[in-house]
């Protein structure tokens, strides 16, 4: 699918694509959003900006030089975003920006949010105001880190409430107790697992706009103003990052926390079977001293001997079971 928009006073208005052979009517377009695009829809872009759409396979490649590169007088840069945060599973996906003159290409293969929320905002009247195809990086840059803030905030209250559930549970038993923590560790992993990806893709957007910055432009009151705001969005990835950290280093300790109150459990189990085979070891050893088949033994002609030898028993249990609740063992 492709998707041209063009100026229009203040506001953007999609082109009709229906016939990719003509480019002319192309003029005032300044974004080319391309979305898991044809071979024809490619050649329509590539005729009207001079530049070769770079392949889906080259989008994937972690190597610098092959995400964020000049050609043809053009940008070619590549972040790692995220989409289909609202399902269980979360996905990265690599989305490319070419900046050429006042033009912008989007190649993507996915549908984030992001993109129909700026959509939206600049398309409708009286919204936001985008001359050129670097405001337009620069708006959903912008929408993209506004995401990443809101999922940072839901990670934070989730990993909230899991610290309460982790430490504050009312959960009696220890087998009902062991199960739910062992719930709780695939809550956080799958937290982790979110805040690895955000934090990936805050890098990537890092790294996008410090070579972007580093281009050459004449220094006219716009383009310092461009610049601005540029730094303002990597000052707000940089802050976020350091926040992603943050909650990256609350979800090692909530594991650490956790595995660590499932030895305890496990631990006052194995507890209970050490307490009562010592409690139980010394009448064990009276009844086996009692039960050997010798054919003198004194204990057996006596008239008191079975009481005392239960009582031998008793005493023997009761001893090791009160020197334990003394030493506060149990």
């Amino acid at each position: 699918m492709l998707r041209i928009y063009a100026t229009t006073g203040a506001t953007l208005t999609r082109v009709n694509t229906d016939d990719l052979t003509d480019p002319t009517g192309l003029d005032q377009a300044i974004w080319y959003d391309l979305i898991n695009p044809t071979r024809d829809e490619e050649q329509l872009v590539e005729k009207c900006l001079g530049i070769l759409v770079p392949t889906r396979d080259e989008m994937k490649d972690i190597e610098p030089s092959a995400r964020l590169y000049n050609e043809a007088n053009a940008e070619f840069m590549t972040a790692t975003v995220l989409t289909n945060l609202h399902a269980h599973d979360p996905l990265k996906t690599p989305i490319t920006f070419v900046l050429r003159d006042r033009a912008l290409v989007t190649i993507r293969y996915a549908e984030p949010q992001p993109f129909s929320i700026f959509e939206t905002s600049v398309t409708k009247p009286g919204g936001r105001s985008v001359a050129t195809g670097e405001l337009v990086m620069l708006g959903l840059l912008e929408a993209f880190i506004d995401r990443l803030a809101q999922v940072l905030e839901t990670t934070g209250d989730d990993l909230d409430a899991i610290s309460r559930e982790v430490f504050r549970s009312k959960v009696k038993g220890a087998t009902k107790k062991a199960r739910n923590l062992e719930a709780l560790i695939e809550k956080i992993g799958n937290k982790g697992d979110m805040l690895t990806l955000v934090r990936e893709s805050l890098v990537s957007i890092l790294r996008l706009t410090t070579f972007h910055q580093t281009r050459e432009t004449t220094n006219t009151k716009a383009v310092r103003d461009t610049r601005q705001e540029f730094k303002i969005l990597q000052r707000d990835a940089a802050s976020l990052g350091d926040h992603a950290g943050f909650l990256s280093n609350k979800v090692n300790f909530l594991l650490d926390a956790t595995l660590g109150l499932i030895n305890l459990e496990q631990n006052q189990i194995i507890k209970i079977f050490s307490v009562a085979a010592v409690v139980f070891l010394p009448p064990t050893l009276v009844a086996s001293i009692y039960g050997m088949n010798f054919e003198f033994m004194p204990e057996l002609a006596w008239q008191v001997g079975y009481p005392w030898a239960l009582g031998l028993m008793v005493a023997s249990a009761v001893l090791p079971y009160l020197f334990f609740k003394r030493r506060g063992w149990l």
